[in-house]
């Protein structure tokens, strides 16, 4: 069993996917407006996705999967994951407005599909932990306004992390949709809770473009990171580990 990473996938059908008869999409936000790389990028994804991911792999997805505003808006964008091989976890990122009430998304999520909310997923002796994040302090972008937001998805994420046992699990794994750190790469409480509960490996999104230059190093206060916005890993889900 293999475990991948891509976030950001922004996907937005407005019928159902019939691949390779991709002349037959449609979408209600070409993503390409963001630059020419992301001309069809659900094909590039789908391409991509099924050259490397096994039945039995895992493809983490730290949110921003869709931009749809309600969950029966989502309908395209859950059936195309559903034809990709592999077990799907997320967590929500800033743009998932269709992810409300968590019993409705998960009644509605197909078979290869699982949602992190205050809990967290166990893959072999291994657990999935994560929550949304926020702008963290010391951000050019957090304001006063974002110090309650930034304060409960540390209660979030601790949920999320004290759902595990840890006498169950060797290691642990965090989605986090937010850079876990302001752009200098301060500690903040988002560190020092993954310091108290052992994470190791911690996989986020949201920064594209020329924002990925402020992208954590790989390796900080002995947790490894990893950036996995689908633009900065060439809309090909990114290789984590293999467990035996």
């Amino acid at each position: 069993m293999k475990i991948f990473a891509i976030g950001d996938v922004h996907l937005s059908f407005n019928n159902t996917v019939n691949p390779p008869a991709w002349d037959n999409v449609e979408v209600y936000k070409p993503m390409d407006v963001f630059g020419e790389e992301w001309r069809e990028h659900y094909r590039k994804i789908y391409d991509n996705w099924t050259k490397i991911v096994k039945t039995g792999d895992i493809v983490l997805m730290p949110g921003d999967i869709s931009w749809a505003l309600k969950l029966y808006q989502a309908r395209f964008d859950l059936e195309f994951l559903s034809l990709l091989p592999g077990k799907v976890i997320c967590v929500a990122g800033n743009h998932d407005y269709w992810w409300q009430s968590l019993a409705q998304v998960r009644s509605t999520l197909p078979g290869n599909m699982e949602v992190i909310q205050n809990d967290h997923v166990s893959v072999g002796d291994i657990a999935v932990c994560g929550s949304r994040g926020w702008w963290c302090p010391g951000s050019q972008y957090f304001t006063s306004d974002d110090l309650k937001i930034y304060r409960r998805e540390l209660i979030r994420m601790e949920n999320s992390l004290k759902s595990v046992d840890p006498a169950k699990v060797k290691d642990i794994i965090v989605l986090i949709h937010f850079m876990p750190a302001a752009e200098g790469h301060e500690k903040n409480e988002f560190i020092e809770l993954f310091q108290k509960y052992g994470v190791s490996t911690v996989i986020y999104s949201h920064l594209h473009g020329a924002a990925a230059s402020l992208r954590l190093p790989e390796s900080a206060w002995n947790i490894t990171f990893h950036l996995v916005s689908a633009d900065f890993i060439n809309f090909s889900p990114l290789f984590i580990r293999e467990l035996i």
